[in-house]
């Protein structure tokens, strides 16, 4: 379970999920490991610097990069839909530039359970 598209991208979100935005951290249950939010809301930016190496068909990406350097994202966004994002999923991968700024991409706060 997570925040993403229900519906015809761009046409109709139905918010079945009880969103059409962003929704707060926490609504969906953890995955299995106990993560939050690892897929859907907004896209997470990594550290990783983007190649489009074994990735010329990337969704929503170009095959060479542009003029300013690319990171990776990752994780899908509330503005994924089955009928127009295919990325929708942890493991997937997308280039961006890093100058972008959009309502749909974020950042995971990342820090160790306390020992006890």
């Amino acid at each position: 379970m997570a925040n993403h598209w229900q519906g015809t991208f761009p046409h109709h979100n139905t918010g079945a999920d009880g969103w059409v935005g962003t929704s707060p951290v926490k609504t969906f249950p953890p995955n299995g490991y106990g993560l939050y939010d690892v897929t859907g809301n907004v896209w997470e930016w990594t550290a990783e610097h983007f190649s489009a190496e074994g990735g010329e068909h990337l969704c929503c990406a170009p095959a060479k990069p542009g003029e300013f350097p690319r990171r990776v994202i990752k994780g899908g966004s509330h503005l994924c839909a089955p009928n127009y994002c295919l990325r929708y999923r942890p493991a997937a991968r997308q280039g961006e530039t890093v100058d972008s700024s959009t309502s749909h991409i974020g950042f995971r706060c990342v820090s160790r359970a306390p020992v006890v």
